[in-house]
């Protein structure tokens, strides 16, 4: 006898749900102890294209394992309600309705609580939490300052407490962009301890940081080995921290570039190995610093000056920034003491601190004195008077012990320049 549609429709839904029932038992009986599985079924009428069949949806909804006391109740609450919500709807009946997902709050008791596996950040939520969530404000994609960053970058925030001033970092993007990269536990912590560790104050990391970030790009022991150049060469770790804090830049260069000034100094100038170390303590920038000035200098003092090498050393040793001084300061100043003041060279040699002195204030001490008739400056004269006091003593002493004369007598004079 043929079965109509909806009588074969029927048979199908009937064979389901009776599969269903059994799985769902199965599963019960076999769970593992101490776990309860709690059963939603979402169950939505699908026609298929002919309009005969209909197709459903199961979902399972799983929890955390219930303990104790609690899991007999919960476990008889919860069977009832996967009875209930094994039910099929009637074809002709509206399924508008979406079942209740059970809930983590009302179904775990506080014993539970420790038991519960971490969210996972697939899960869905509800609409209502997901309105309670609070974004933190959104990273600049790019920005022309630094300050952008500081509330997003713990590395920035601690780079600020040290004393780095970002504002003159930020002037070079690839720096900004350095700094923005690194991470302050892997990249920057043991960089700190080790300039710590050679000697640098917290006060002096800050303005040593500003001058040379790029030393975070720098690998750890290669900054080692440089140190340990250096103290092979008799340099102290007084004198290896002194250098870096007046040449932020020294432990960037390279073992290979290091010796190579050192020779340079100790070949061109003539010195010794003890006085081209304490040239290069005095002034480290020498081992940082371009050659050309230097190269530039040596001739002007030979050649334009007219200085002999042992002369020339010896000033040197004395005021090693000679040997970077701008040119036209050295010969305008040697030009004006030389032939203004008709002092002699050998007398220059002994007094060298007077190319460190501006020229201005070299010619209104000389022009007083002038004036008044003291400026006599051979030693092997009556009231000689040293170059080197007169560039460096401050203005009272000058009135009281070379010029004789009181201050305001001194500031009237040079109203009258």
């Amino acid at each position: 006898m043929a079965l109509s549609a909806q009588q074969i429709s029927r048979w199908l839904n009937s064979s389901k749900l009776s599969s269903f029932m059994t799985a769902l038992q199965l599963r019960r009986r076999f769970q593992r102890p101490g776990t309860t599985l709690l059963c939603g079924v979402f169950a939505q009428p699908r026609v298929s294209s002919e309009g005969c069949f209909l197709q459903w949806g199961f979902r399972t909804y799983r929890t955390s394992s219930l303990w104790n006391s609690s899991k007999s109740a919960d476990s008889s609450r919860q069977e009832i309600n996967c009875a209930q919500s094994t039910l099929l709807p009637s074809v002709n009946e509206p399924s508008q309705r979406t079942p209740k997902i059970p809930s983590l709050d009302s179904e775990l008791s506080l014993e539970g609580l420790d038991d519960v596996p971490p969210l996972s950040p697939l899960q869905p939520i509800s609409d209502d939490e997901a309105v309670q969530i609070i974004a933190g404000p959104p990273l600049p994609p790019s920005s022309v300052t630094l300050r952008d960053y500081v509330d997003h970058s713990e590395t920035l925030r601690k780079l600020v407490l040290l004393g780095v001033d970002l504002s003159k970092i930020e002037k070079h993007p690839d720096a900004a962009n350095l700094l923005l990269r690194l991470d302050f536990e892997r990249d920057i912590k043991q960089m700190l301890l080790f300039l710590k560790d050679l000697g640098i104050e917290d006060t002096q990391l800050g303005p040593l940081l500003t001058k040379n970030y790029a030393i975070f790009s720098e690998d750890l022991e290669n900054l080692k080995t440089r140190v340990a150049y250096l103290q092979s060469k008799n340099f102290s770790k007084v004198d290896i921290a002194q250098m870096v804090r007046n040449a932020p830049f020294l432990l960037s260069f390279s073992v290979e570039r290091l010796d190579n000034r050192l020779g340079f100094f100790q070949k061109e100038l003539e010195l010794s190995v003890k006085k081209t170390r304490d040239l290069v303590i005095r002034l480290p920038r020498l081992l940082t610093g371009s050659l050309e000035p230097v190269k530039e200098n040596m001739k002007v003092f030979r050649l334009e000056l007219g200085f002999q090498q042992n002369e020339i050393q010896h000033m040197i040793t004395k005021i090693p920034k000679m040997l970077t001084a701008n040119k036209r300061k050295l010969t305008e100043t040697f030009d004006y003491v030389h032939n203004v003041m008709c002092v002699p060279h050998r007398v220059v040699v002994r007094s060298p601190q007077v190319f460190n002195t501006r020229l201005f204030k070299v010619k209104e001490r000389h022009l007083f004195l002038a004036y008044l008739g003291r400026a006599q400056y051979d030693p092997t004269k009556p009231n000689y008077i040293s170059l080197d006091k007169l560039v460096s003593v401050p203005d009272g002493i000058f009135c009281e012990a070379m010029a004789k004369a009181s201050v305001r007598d001194f500031e009237k004079f040079l109203k009258t320049l």
